[in-house]
């Protein structure tokens, strides 16, 4: 992922190779280590000393010993592990990992512990490994916090010649997350990815502790998902009827994600970006694909939910709420970013129904909102949007509505001012399709709007609380790097999206080094190449 000539590699290897690196990411809250070798035998166990230890604890313990015994992970050094050699042959075999929950914790699965409030999840853990190869241990609150030490575990080790090793011993982490909320967010409407995509995203999501998938599932170019209430929406709105998240597809993906330490956090985004419902609903959509495209949307196809009509805020209510009774998460987003005022200025139904009703366009949306955000409540949902619906239009919002400031860092101030808690989403940290150029055809020699191409270290220098109080800092959640998939599908995901969504990951995770010095991108460096993400 990095250009450099063949004396800078050379360079930068012996730089790594003469130093202690670890192949830790994101970097625990404490970290403390030795000199000493210690190995993992054939013979090494984990034992869950949990009572009643539920399935996906157990699923975490085989996967970690899938890794230990497959990943075969060596040091990013000329010859690998060879200058270990000596250290290896006298290294001391570690007997076994025993996993164990405090006193007066209860026993929960991980699927549930991943999916209850932020604020509530319980994510911190010890992990002690003597110098003696006496048995480590592995010590939490919940399930979801031996998840979360078990994949620190993991990213200890190196392998060389059949051993798997470790040079750090003693070692003990205590640790847990700086931020409740730390997200990627995946768009699957501009293209479908199957699910097999998205689960392996998930998985490299888990390594680096990561806990919401932001799915934003539909959008004006189709609408993929299979709604038993609407069926119409996905048969005339997928690009074909192999590209559609059915309802058991859905419930598939929460339950992975979910056994995986990750809440799914799923967005219809309302009322714009909603011109594919006029394939099934024609009536219920403004400037359907009008021209030019340009005058009634931010890209093509035009189309907006003509929201100040009854039945259109009843059907997008029944929408929204037919979905979210499905899914276990606390959260729901409704979107509302990037509404085009022109088109329902020109649009008829609209004015002529402001017209009849004496309301104004803000008048209306709030209307909406209210109708289809109390739909949300009344299911126990919280309600998530994007900036504009709080800085562009004046709304009645419940207090607990979460707000994601993507249009500039610059933005979060003004959103925290009006006291909402924020997601931190700035396009110009976090975008990952910024910088490929313009698509729309129009302009050859174009770039993208939110140029240039964001590496991970321009990402990994953001800080969540710049331009904040003190007072201001607990509005903050945490924060999500975002893919929106105009020029990418399932063939470049994972180049896109990693290494550089890990950096956010670390931000939000570890928020500083275990000394207490801010993050800084030389000292990551090494850590992430070491890492293989």
């Amino acid at each position: 992922m990095f250009l450099l000539s063949s004396s800078g590699l050379w360079a930068f290897a012996t730089l790594i190779g003469a130093s202690r690196v670890w192949a830790l990411w994101p970097i625990p809250a404490s970290l403390e280590t030795g000199t000493s070798a210690l190995t993992l035998p054939s013979g090494f166990t984990v034992d869950v000393a949990v009572p009643n230890a539920p399935w996906d604890l157990l699923q975490a313990v085989a996967q970690t010993q899938s890794y230990l015994e497959n990943d075969k992970l060596g040091r990013l050094v000329v010859g690998r592990g060879a200058n270990d050699s000596y250290a290896i042959q006298n290294g001391t075999p570690l007997s076994g990992l025993r996993l164990t929950l405090a006193e007066g914790s209860q026993v929960s699965n991980i699927s549930s512990e991943a999916v209850k409030p932020l604020g509530a999840r319980s994510e911190e853990y010890t992990l002690v490994i003597p110098q003696d190869g006496s048995q480590a241990t592995l010590t939490a609150n919940s399930t979801l916090g031996l998840y979360r030490g078990l994949t620190t575990f993991t990213q200890l080790w190196y392998y060389y010649d059949d051993v798997v090793y470790t040079l750090l011993a003693p070692i003990k982490i205590v640790d847990k997350p700086a931020y409740a909320y730390r997200g990627f967010a995946l768009d699957t409407a501009r293209n479908y990815f199957p699910v097999p995509d998205l689960t392996r995203t998930l998985d490299a999501m888990s390594w680096v502790k990561l806990n919401t998938f932001h799915w934003h599932i539909t959008d004006s170019q189709s609408f993929p998902l299979q709604v038993s209430l609407y069926p119409e929406l996905a048969d005339n709105g997928a690009y074909s009827p192999k590209e559609v998240y059915s309802e058991s597809d859905v419930q598939y993906i929460v339950s992975y994600a979910a056994a995986h330490g990750i809440d799914v956090l799923l967005e219809i985004d309302t009322p714009g970006h909603t011109a594919v419902i006029g394939t099934s609903y024609p009536d219920y959509v403004a400037c359907l694909d009008a021209s030019p495209w340009a005058t009634y949307a931010n890209e093509p196809p035009a189309g907006q939910l003509r929201f100040a009509v009854p039945e259109v805020v009843n059907f997008t209510a029944s929408l929204l709420s037919s979905v979210a009774q499905n899914l276990v998460s606390k959260y729901f987003s409704t979107g509302g970013d990037e509404l085009n005022t022109n088109c329902y200025v020109n649009d008829t139904v609209t004015q002529q129904q402001l017209n009849h009703t004496g309301m104004t366009l803000n008048a209306a949306l709030n209307a909406f909102t209210q109708a289809t955000h109390g739909a949300l409540i009344a299911q126990g949902k919280t309600p998530v949007v994007w900036e504009e619906m709080v800085l562009n239009w004046n709304l009645t919002l419940s207090n607990e509505t979460i707000v994601m400031v993507w249009i500039s860092s610059a933005d979060a101030a003004a959103v925290v001012e009006k006291g909402f808690r924020i997601v931190q989403a700035p396009s110009d940290y976090f975008y990952l399709d910024c910088g490929a150029g313009a698509w729309l055809g129009n302009d050859s020699a174009g770039n993208s709007w939110c140029d240039p191409f964001k590496t991970w270290s321009e990402s990994y220098t953001f800080d969540p609380l710049a331009n904040l109080t003190e007072a201001q800092y607990p509005l903050v959640l945490g924060g999500e790097q975002l893919l929106w998939t105009e020029q990418s599908g399932p063939q470049n995901l994972d180049p896109i999206v990693w290494p550089r969504a890990a950096s956010s990951a670390e931000i939000f995770w570890s928020a500083r080094q275990p000394s207490g010095a801010p993050l800084n991108v030389s000292e990551a460096l090494p850590r992430l190449q070491e890492s293989d993400i």
